[in-house]
This record gives structure tokens, sequence and C-alpha cells, in this order.
């Protein structure tokens, strides 16, 4: 009974994991679309829920920690990189111009190792965490094809290559970003939080997949202009 309940946590890391594979398999077959989408949302979904489960059981486990970097960087380093690679490439189909996205997922395996030794990111977080920076991808996309502004692809590739640059910076910069892990569900102390989650729904309802871009940007505005804990 103790191995089934210790590897619960592990297992719901793992569907984190097939998610991210999904999502990349969906990429490489169909090219962007939702269902990719989709499949790294609920990878995001299952990386919240892994640790929770683990503190509410007392299994933490360096294994447990090692196997979720290493979903991490499949799910959201790989997965969003492999989105990005394939948007870009269905329109110009130049590996040249397309490859240097996978950037994002060097950056994102450097911030996971960072955050595998750093005693600082119990409770708060050091740099960008790679689901906000995935979250992030899947929103911006479906925001530029809201503004049809693929119809002038240079353009978008200017703002793509922007973020690029400045998601991969603050993947690995000492810039402090706060946690959804709460010590109470007081508002007091959580004002950030519950204004994340409230201003998150209200955007997803309003722009779709969309909302995830200005909802993780408005998660870096706060976590700059708040108090951590």
């Amino acid at each position: 009974m103790n191995a089934i309940k210790k590897n619960i946590p592990n297992t719901i890391t793992c569907l984190n994991l097939l998610s991210g594979c999904m999502a990349i398999t969906y990429t490489f077959v169909e090219g962007p679309s939702l269902w990719v989408a989709f499949f790294i949302a609920l990878a995001a979904v299952f990386d919240l829920f892994d640790g929770m489960v683990a503190r509410m059981l007392k299994v933490s486990s360096p294994i447990g920690a090692d196997l979720d970097s290493l979903a991490d960087v499949i799910s959201f380093g790989l997965a969003p990189a492999a989105y990005l690679f394939s948007v870009i490439f269905s329109s110009y189909s130049n590996f040249y111009i397309a490859f240097p996205v996978f950037l994002l997922a060097a950056f994102a395996a450097v911030r996971l190792a960072k955050f595998n030794n750093d005693e600082r990111q119990h409770t708060s977080f050091i740099g960008l965490p790679v689901p906000a920076n995935a979250l992030f991808w899947i929103g911006f996309i479906s925001l530029l094809e809201r503004a049809n502004l693929f119809s002038n692809m240079g353009l978008a590739l200017i703002l793509i290559y922007s973020f690029v640059v400045l998601m991969s910076y603050l993947m690995v910069s000492e810039v402090p970003m706060f946690s959804l892990k709460v010590k109470s569900v007081a508002f007091k102390g959580n004002e950030s939080r519950y204004l994340l989650i409230i201003a998150s729904a209200v955007l997803l309802i309003w722009l779709g997949v969309a909302g995830f871009a200005p909802a993780m940007i408005l998660y870096i505005l706060l976590s700059l202009f708040s108090k951590r804990g």
C-alpha cells in the first residue's frame, strides 16, 4: 500500500510528460492546432497537482522532484518550442529561420536545473516558471491569429523572436516570482494570487486560449510589483 501511495504523485507527473508528448505529436502530425494548446494546458494541470498530492500524502522525494523537472522540460520547454517551430516553418518552409525557437527548450532546461539546486525556491520562484512560459506561448500564437497578424509574417516573426528572447531571459533570471502554493486561503497575504486567478478566468472566458498570454504577462507584472510569499 505504501508503494502505491508513494507512486501516485509520480504517476501524475508521468501524465504531465505524456501530455507534452501528445502536444509534440499533434504539432508535427497535424501542424498548429487547438489540440496542441489543449495538451500543453493539460500538462500544466497535472504539473499543478503532482506536487500538491505529494505534499498531501507526505511522499515527496528527490526522485519525484527530478522526474517532475524531466517532464517539465518536455511539456513546457520542448512542446511550446516545437509548436512555434511548426507555426514559423508552415509560413517560411525554412528550417534555419524556424530553428532558433528551440532556445526556449534550452533555457527551460537550464531554469529547471537551477530550480532543483536552489534552496530559495521552496515557497516562491526565482525566474519565470516553465509552465508559465508554455501557457504564454499557446496564448500568444492564438492572439496573433485573432489579430490576423500572420497576414504580415515579417511582423509576426519580429514579435515572436522578441518574446523568445524575453521569455528565455526571464526563465533564467533572478527576478522573484510568486507561487500559487498557499499557507492559507485567507485573502490577506494572497492578494496577488487571487487577482491573478480571477483575472485569468475573465481573460480565458473573454479571449479563449488567447487569454493565456495576457494572463501570464499579468503574472509577471504582479510578481514584479507585489510582495512575495
